[in-house]
Parts: C-alpha cells; structure tokens; sequence
C-alpha cells in the first residue's frame, strides 16, 4: 500500500512517454476510429470494476455508481477525440472526490515540456521555475503571480485539476497565463510548448537491432537521479532534504545514522508527493524513544492501525523541524501531523495539500502483440489519526507559517528554510538557503 499523489502533484512541465494509443498533440480533435472507441469503453469498464472491487467505501460517499457507470458510457460513444475520452473517464472517478482515486492515463507518444513551473503559496499560485531554451525563459519569470491559466481562474482548490487534466489527460501545444508581475503590472500572454515527436511503438525485445530498452532505462535513471536523497551538515545541524516516501528501511536507518552524529535536524518535505507506508513508519520509528500510532484505517472490513514501532536506543532524539508546502502530500502530511500530535517537533512552511488517503495501485491493459497501458489508483483506507480527523481536503497547518513573497520568489530567497535553521540554531541568509539544494530538470 502506498500514500502517494502521483499524478497532482503542482507540476506544469508535462512529460509525456510514447505509447500506443493514438492521437498525436496535432490530432487530438479528430473523430476516433472504432477500435480507439472501443478500448476507451473497455478503460471505462476497468474503472468501473476496480471500484467496485476495491474502493474502500461500499457505498461510494452515496454516488449510484451504476448509473454513473452507464452514463459515462454513453458519453463516451459520443466523444470526438482520444483526449475527450480519456477526461471522461477521469471525470468518472473524480466524482468521489477522493485524492487517491484516479486515472493514469496511456501515454502519449510525443513529448510536451510546458517551460515552467507554478506552486500555490498561501492562497495565491506563482511561477517558482522557468526552463532555460524554452519560450517560457524570454516571457515568464520566477515571482509572478498567476491570476489565469488556459482561461481558468487560478486558486488552491482546482490548481492540481488543472494540472491533472493538462499533463496528463490533454497536453496542449501552448498555454495562456495571466500574470502579475512582483511590481503589480499585470500582462497575458502565450507560451509556446516545447514539443518532440518519440516512437509510437517500443520494442524491448532487442531483436533487429532495437535499442528502446537501454533508452527506457536511461529515462528512469534520470527520474531516479531528481529524487535521491540530499543533505547539508552544518557544525551541530543537518538539513536533509527528502523528495519523496521511497526508502526502504536500510536506506532509511543509514541517513538517520547521518542524523543522529547531530543535535537537530531540518527535515525538508517541502514538494514531497509521499510514497510507502512503509517508508513513513520508519521514518517515525527513527524519531520516536516509543511506539505511535499513526492513525486508524477505515475500509471495507476491519483493518489494523497504522502505528510505528520505535528503534528505542537507536532513534535521533535531538531537535526536529520540518518543512512543509502546498505540494507536501499524503505521507509527507502524515509524518509531520504526528509530530505535531506527539509535540516532537515543529512544522514550519505553508500549508499541505490536503491529499491523504491510503490506496493500491491497479495496471491495464488491452491488445493481444501490440499492447496500451493504463493504471488507476484506487483509495482502499481512509486515515483517522489519533485526534479522530481525517487530513483529507484539510491539510496539515504548520505551527509557524512561513511564505515566500513574490520577490522572494523572484530572487531566490528561502526564508522558510531560514527560519527552520533559526529554530535548530543555525544562522543561515535567505539568499544562501535559496541555493542549498539547486533545483534540477530533467535532460530534453
């Protein structure tokens, strides 16, 4: 099991790997053929089952999930395009409103790169990156506020929606942002995608010369190199910065072996999606003198809470603070609203996403020699934590709040992590915090 928000996390650069299933971004209006009408029925139908399979409330928050099955259906049989479909199915599931519960769509054998990146900082969303050699790095810049996207008004509740639907389900050939800049001039503008045409079809057998497989490996070791572990030591403090829940216990116990040859340490859980429930529970065990609960689960039949069993004389019990934001998610909400139950630590940042549930990843596919991929997450727990409240659509609100100001995003500064590394006792400029753990994309 996993708490994770794979696909919402507040990313407009969209990546797009190649696939089978048809349309190209040029195409993405053209009437769908019967074959692509019907695998788009039969990916409906593969939703429809997994709830009913899986989905941790039988009673599905009161939705009648048949007639929303066959209402989709026919909504279907009547879409134009691929991208059509595809939102449709994902609008089936969204009417559960459930973070965890979604459609990972097939992916698209083109490569989209929107040149820039934007966050939610208190209520207001803001450019935080922009792509150098994209047509985003002459038009956009880090600091300015974005009052529209694609004609859409902007705020905390729908931004991960529309990053949802626009990486992932509809990947669009430019973007149409509203801005106002860190002086208050205000401009709309368009940027142009940055768009590369991959192979339709991926031959891992190696025969005939196919080298597709050492380029999917490839792929993945960059992916795997943006979130390794990285950590700053500072005389008596350590800054850890964790990009995700992806630890086994091994290489859990040798970063808090690092930790513990400290007396505090500034734990950043800052754009962190989550990850294993595994990896949280270890997490805490290496923080806590005794056993935690973490919450109780609630699913369909009886389920077991989620506690933590501590490493006793081998936890770190010196000082902790964590950093958390609006893209904090799922386990890294969990981690740091324990703490603060526990009174462990403090939480300092912004406010967390508000995406916390515990859900199973289910696969797809269709096709006999050639084949298309798809997946859907499904919720099968709900988390109570020991307060009797669920962190769903609530997010965990840090003692200290700390928010970027537009400038600040504009030059660099991090005065969130200047104020974690004040609470450890470390005197640390904001413009120095800024470039502690340089931001990195990945290759073209």
């Amino acid at each position: 099991m996993w708490l994770r928000s794979p696909s919402r996390t507040l990313i407009l650069t969209a990546i797009c790997m190649a696939c089978l299933f048809g349309a190209s971004l040029h195409s993405q209006q053209t009437k769908m053929d019967s074959m692509n009408l019907d695998r788009s029925r039969g990916i409906l139908r593969d939703a429809y089952d997994n709830l009913k399979k899986h989905y941790y409330d039988p009673k599905f928050h009161g939705l009648d999930i048949e007639a929303r099955y066959h209402e989709f259906d026919a909504k279907i049989q009547k879409a134009s395009s691929l991208s059509q479909a595809f939102g449709l199915v994902a609008g089936f599931l969204d009417g559960l409103n459930d973070s965890h519960t979604f459609f990972e769509p097939p992916a698209r054998p083109y490569r989209v790169d929107y040149g820039y990146r934007m966050q939610i900082f208190g209520e207001n969303c803001f450019i935080t990156r922009v792509r150098p050699g994209t047509d985003a790095e002459s038009k956009v810049h880090s600091g300015d506020q974005v009052l529209g996207y694609n004609n859409f008004a902007v705020n905390r509740g729908d931004l991960w929606k529309m990053s949802y639907y626009f990486n992932s389900l509809s990947p669009q050939k430019a973007s149409i942002l509203a801005l106002r800049d860190p002086h208050g001039d205000e401009r709309k503008i368009t940027v142009d995608a940055k768009y590369r045409e991959l192979k339709r079809v991926l031959d891992f057998t190696g025969e005939g010369g196919a080298w597709d497989i050492w380029q999917y490996i490839r792929d993945e070791q960059n992916q795997d190199h943006l979130v390794r572990e990285r950590y700053v030591e500072m005389g008596d403090v350590i800054i850890w910065k964790m990009p995700e829940f992806e630890l086994d216990d091994s290489a859990v116990d040798h970063m808090f072996g690092i930790v513990r040859k400290h007396k505090a340490l500034v734990l950043d859980l800052r754009g962190n999606p989550g990850g294993a429930v595994v990896t949280l529970e270890h997490m805490l065990s290496n923080v806590f003198d005794h056993d935690v609960k973490v919450g109780d689960r609630v699913g369909r039949k009886e389920l077991k809470p989620e506690n933590a069993k501590t490493r006793g004389g081998n936890a770190f019990s010196g000082k902790l603070i964590v950093l958390v934001d609006s893209g904090s998610a799922s386990a890294a909400e969990l981690f740091p609203r324990v703490i603060q139950i526990e009174k462990r630590g403090t939480v300092v940042g912004d406010r967390t996403m508000g995406a916390v549930m515990e859900a199973r990843g289910y696969s797809g596919s269709q096709g006999a020699d050639t084949k298309i991929f798809y997946g859907f997450s499904v919720t099968e727990a709900d988390l109570i934590m020991k307060d009797g409240k669920s962190l769903e659509h609530v997010g965990v609100t840090p003692d200290e709040i700390v928010i970027p100001t537009a400038q600040d995003l504009a030059t660099g500064r991090d005065p969130a992590l200047t104020r974690a590394a004040e609470l450890a006792g470390l005197n640390l400029e904001p413009a120095a915090a800024g470039k502690m753990f340089p931001f990195e994309w990945l290759p073209d």
